[in-house]
């Protein structure tokens, strides 16, 4: 069974994540799902890891990284892992 669980990778002040939250909590309602926020200043780990690349939005092992993100694909990396 595919996890009905999104994790999102995100820091505080950040005006791309606020951006993607927006967009997450949008699909959340269409898809239903449930979104795990990860604070990356919480971790150091989580801070060297994905410093450059938030947000991040992390379904089944796949990511898709701020380079990547913005609505169409979003919305195309939802649905194909978790519909």
């Amino acid at each position: 069974m595919m996890s009905k669980e999104v994790y999102f990778y995100m820091r505080p002040n950040c005006a791309l994540c606020d951006e993607a939250e927006i967009l997450l909590l949008t699909f959340q309602a269409l898809y239903d799902f449930e979104i795990v926020k990860k604070n990356i200043e919480d971790d150091p780990k989580l801070l060297d890891q994905y410093f450059l690349e938030i947000p991040v939005v992390r379904v089944n092992g796949e990511e898709l990284t701020a380079k990547d993100l913005s609505a169409e694909t979003l919305d195309q990396f939802i649905k194909e892992r978790i519909v």
